[in-house]
């Protein structure tokens, strides 16, 4: 008997199972092209025309500083060729041949961190002025869930609302900036009490 119970319940629970399951609503979903927002909002193509220019200027001054050493090191060379520098002479311009070889690289490196910074800094701006338009665009859909469209596999076009936040964001944030605050130094390294 006791036996015969437990098979009831345990259909009963089971044959209940399906009802809970199918009462609750399949998720709204939407998807977000965020490097679409970035590449195409007026914020970002404004941007993106300002970085280039630093881009070129960084490039001018490479290609600057890539004929200085140049000369440099043919007259270095022609110096070697025709004895003219030899000994101590030469040491003495080798070493600040490299020194400079060296500082021109370190100048460039700086550049190219500093672009760099300034790019992700464009990007944040753009993101988070993004995030409150995405949050009132799946609340006006009814949508739970945001995906990013680099998350899919394959989606309906129709559940793409980048068109729709872009238009929002130039609205929103015509233009951000592109200097970047300043870095933050590391903390230095804090040492244990001695005992």
């Amino acid at each position: 008997m006791k036996s015969m119970l437990k098979m009831t319940a345990a259909a009963l629970l089971l044959a209940g199972a399906p009802v809970v399951a199918q009462t609750l609503a399949p998720p709204v979903i939407v998807i977000v092209d965020l490097d679409e927002i970035v590449n195409t909002s007026a914020a970002g193509k404004t941007a993106a025309t300002e970085l280039q220019g630093r881009i070129q200027a960084l490039q001018n001054r490479a290609n600057t500083l890539q004929t200085q050493l140049q000369t440099e090191a043919q007259a270095i060379q022609a110096g070697q060729a025709n004895k003219t520098l030899a000994g101590a002479a030469l040491e003495t311009r080798a070493r600040a041949f490299g020194e400079r070889q060296q500082a021109a690289q370190q100048e460039l490196g700086r550049g190219d961190q500093e672009i760099q910074r300034a790019r992700q800094f464009i990007i944040k701006q753009i993101n988070d002025a993004a995030q409150p338009i995405i949050t009132q665009v799946m609340r006006e859909r009814g949508a739970s869930i945001a995906l990013a469209q680099g998350a899919t596999l394959q989606n309906s076009g129709s559940l793409d609302v980048t068109s729709d936040i872009i238009a929002r964001l130039n609205t929103s944030l015509p233009r951000v900036s592109t200097t970047p605050p300043p870095a933050t130094p590391p903390a230095p390294p804090t040492t244990a009490p001695r005992q």
